[in-house]
């Protein structure tokens, strides 16, 4: 394969009708700060007038898909919520401006007229797993799973995520995911209907190409109709339901009960002792 333009926290290798798009911060687990949020959504709309590339596959570089917006320590001033990185803007309409990268981020991936795979390695969690499950197929490691852990931290899954985690596995377990903050494995993601396939991580990548060439190989007029049209017949309400999720997360992001669960979060990364293991007490302020 051909690598062609050059990204700062991606890479993208073209060879006929299959490209195939890296996440690329493999020490950072490919957390997705704002760059790398402006670079997926920069890779994903270089295909639109693309006539060539018929199938793509989203893989991550290292051991993981994506670990989810990058939450390491900023600077008093950054918008650690939104996984922005960098000082965030001030006023209001700026920083929603700012939050609303992994949205556009999102749609751009959903937008894509070519068929698209995630070869899903490791973690998928938070916008990790917005991103996977806004691609029309997942082929799943035997070592992968998914996680949204937004619940735990204080604020609401954004990135137009909870439409479509719900139409692969209905409301019940949706609720479980994103509600519970449950982290579900492999076999349970096969089963629910979010993995298309499961394989051992050696044959991640030879199975995803498979596919992708599958689909290559089918008159890309009709298929991409086919899939447009589904598309739009399984997200015709998400506009409506979720245009105000950004707008959510700030408002749960300046909570009292936020700030707990952020203070809960920390001790828990850090071990401290006794107090770290004690669930947060919740007021509802």
């Amino acid at each position: 394969m051909i690598e062609t333009q050059p990204y700062a926290n991606v890479r993208v290798r073209r060879e006929a009708h299959i490209a195939v798009v890296t996440f690329n911060r493999p020490a950072r687990a490919n957390a997705l700060d704002h760059a790398h949020l402006a670079d997926i959504e920069a890779v994903a709309l270089s295909f639109r007038d693309d006539v060539q590339t018929r199938a793509v596959v989203f893989t991550g570089a290292g051991r993981h898909f994506s670990s989810g917006a990058d939450l390491r320590p900023r600077p008093s001033g950054t918008d650690a919520d939104t996984g922005s990185g960098g000082r965030a803007p001030a006023g209001l309409l700026a920083r929603r401006r700012q939050a609303r990268m992994g949205e556009r981020a999102t749609l751009a991936i959903c937008e894509m007229d070519q068929i698209t795979i995630a070869a899903w390695n490791g973690a998928a969690m938070g916008g990790g797993g917005v991103l996977a499950t806004a691609m029309d197929f997942r082929i799943g490691a035997t070592d992968c799973f998914l996680q949204y852990p937004e619940i735990d931290i204080g604020v609401n899954l954004m990135w137009k995520g909870l439409p479509l985690i719900t139409r692969l596995v209905g409301p019940a377990r949706a609720k479980r995911l994103v509600a519970g903050g449950e982290r579900v494995d492999a076999p349970t993601l096969a089963v629910w209907g979010v993995l298309d396939a499961v394989v051992p991580p050696d044959a991640l990548m030879d199975t995803a190409l498979a596919w992708a060439n599958r689909y290559a190989a089918k008159s890309p007029i009709p298929a991409q109709m086919v899939k447009r049209s589904v598309n739009a017949i399984v997200g015709a309400a998400d506009n409506a339901v979720m245009h105000m999720d950004v707008d959510q997360n700030l408002l749960a992001a300046g909570t009292e009960d936020r700030a707990v669960a952020a203070s809960a979060h920390l001790r828990r990364l850090r071990g401290d002792g006794g107090e770290a293991d004690a669930p947060p007490r919740f007021k509802g302020n």
